[in-house]
């Protein structure tokens, strides 16, 4: 059953047209991961099912009938006033409206109107009834505990249920949000980027929801790993068309490079042959001319039509402009980092006791751990923002390290792309906009303040600033949050060829997976090491062979 569907939508936001032409269904059950380069119109698409945007003539967009769509935004608006808890239990409005419509039956109940009349009563009774069934489908008196459980299991921390909405961080805030969308059940859910600032049980919570889910799911994510865990279907928008899959992300990239390789053969095959058909009708006008031949003219007439009713093969596009990434990096010392003893309490919290390790030369070493486990003060430690209780951290004597901070934090949001470039590097504004375009920045965009930049902006020229810094130890938080999957995969080839050090905190495993030699996972106030990428972690914890 095709639940939302949509034929020939054309958008055009501002000056620039997002899509035009493009057709799409959405069939019931499905769970689709919606992929495409940043700025491609993801986004917008959902924005064209909730109604928000509007398709302009010519294109329809058709729900069917009774389909309820819920829609999580990347940044979801929410009363900051609230608690988190209460705006959650306030996700389901039903859940509101069957409370109140049970409490005016059962008042109706001692009216002596209503129980004196049997018609009356038995009216009643079948509503109480009606409404009770509806209210125990919704969760009943069981509510408010799946609601905490909920918010629980995406990962909110206990002793944040109670705190004001405007408190939390962005991405505590897109838990709730999301925990209110996942309450409600609507028919088609539909998630933009709904795994970012999940740890790994918040991912693995997700992954679960969504396999179970009974409705159907759109959800937009470049954690490739997600994509793998989860969807039935690809849905590929590029060049404002959308490409349908069957199948999971690796299948679909497989299948891709095979489709392309095909394609290309075919319009490699055709442009033969149109050559071929050109330089016939070009020689039989000239004979037609010559000799002053009608047959020869209408054969060229007749070939001439066969070619432009010919259904043309489109050339594929087997490269695309990408972020032109190089992380250099420089030999340095042997030994780069060494954690000694240390000890830290945190909010009267040991987070850490006696830790000692080392990295290497060379590594690559990932670190996890769930939200609020001392990721982010053990960065602190290292930045030299923060101390230890106890032991020491040594740098190694020839280190420079090059930090790349989540929350893009080191950037400084009321300058211009351009001047944060030409201060780091100490460059003429010609080179700052040269290397600029490197990273995939319009001459607009350079010279706009990094503030109006979205997060994949952000992050680009995050790495950007780290290729200047020359740095041969790169301490990365998080670097895939507000990738594109081909940015993602252009850092994962860059840090390969990287001549340095790379200590990694990340909850995106397949990134993990094809960069990272060793693990360190903080367990019990420990940095516990684990041989390998995450897949072999989870088999070492779990027991169960890896992905």
């Amino acid at each position: 059953m095709i639940q939302i569907q949509l034929s020939n939508i054309s958008l055009v936001l501002g000056a620039k047209r997002i899509f035009s032409g493009l057709s799409w269904e959405i069939q019931r059950g499905q769970k689709i991961g919606l992929i495409g380069a940043n700025g491609a119109g993801k986004s917008s698409i959902f924005k064209m099912i909730t109604g928000e945007y509007q398709p302009e003539l010519g294109g329809t967009l058709v729900r069917a009938k009774g389909v309820t769509v819920g829609y999580l935004p990347q940044h979801p608006e929410l009363d900051p006033q609230q608690t988190a808890l209460d705006a959650s239990l306030s996700g389901d409005a039903r859940m509101a409206e069957i409370t109140l419509a049970l409490e005016s039956v059962e008042a109706s109940l001692g009216d002596p109107a209503v129980y004196g009349n049997d018609s009356h009563l038995s009216r009643a009774l079948e509503r109480q009834q009606h409404l009770l069934d509806e209210y125990q489908s919704h969760g009943g008196d069981g509510y408010p505990k799946l609601v905490r459980e909920t918010l629980l299991g995406l990962g909110l921390p206990e002793g944040d249920l109670e705190k004001p909405i405007a408190v939390l961080s962005g991405g505590q805030k897109k838990l709730v949000g999301l925990a209110r969308l996942l309450l409600q059940k609507p028919d088609v859910l539909l998630l933009d980027e709904p795994d970012n600032h999940l740890d790994m049980p918040g991912k693995m919570y997700l992954e679960q929801f969504i396999r179970e889910y009974p409705g159907t799911v759109v959800i937009i994510s470049h954690d490739r790993y997600l994509l793998d865990a989860v969807v039935t279907h690809i849905a590929e928008l590029e060049d404002g068309r959308i490409f349908l899959f069957e199948g999971d992300y690796s299948s679909f990239q497989m299948d891709k490079e095979h489709r392309l390789a095909r394609q290309q053969q075919l319009y490699t095959a055709q442009q033969h042959e149109v050559e071929r058909m050109e330089a016939s009708i070009k020689r039989l006008l000239i004979w037609g001319r010559v000799y002053d031949n009608e047959k020869y003219i209408q054969r060229a007439k007749s070939m001439q039509k066969r070619l432009e009713k010919m259904d043309k093969i489109d050339k594929p596009v087997t490269e695309r402009r990408r972020m032109d990434l190089s992380l250099t990096g420089w030999r340095g010392s042997n030994k780069v980092l060494e954690l000694r003893d240390v000890s830290k309490t945190f909010d009267t919290r040991q987070i850490y006791r006696n830790v000692s390790q080392t990295l290497w030369h060379g590594e690559r070493v990932g670190l996890i751990g769930p939200n609020g486990s001392g990721k982010s003060v053990l960065v602190r430690m290292l930045l030299g923002q923060d101390v230890p209780d106890a032991g020491e951290i040594v740098l190694g004597p020839s280190v420079r390290m090059g930090h790349y901070a989540q929350e893009h934090e080191t950037l400084d949001f009321n300058q211009t792309a351009l001047d944060t470039v030409r201060y780091a590097g100490n460059m003429s504004e010609s080179n700052a906009t040269a290397f600029l375009v490197r990273y995939l920045f319009t001459y607009k965009q350079i010279s706009q303040k990094i503030g109006e930049f979205s997060g994949g902006e952000r992050s680009r020229l995050q790495l950007a600033l780290l290729v200047l810094s020359g740095a041969n130890f790169l301490l990365l938080d998080e670097p895939t949050n507000n990738l594109d999957i081909a940015s993602a995969e252009v850092l994962e080839e860059s840090l390969r060829d990287f001549t340095g050090t790379v200590l990694i905190i990340s909850h995106d495993r397949y990134f993990l997976d094809r960069t990272v030699q060793r693990i360190l996972s903080i367990e019990g106030g420990d940095l516990v090491e684990y041989p390998g990428g995450y897949s072999d972690y989870l088999e070492k914890r779990s027991g169960v062979p890896g992905r």
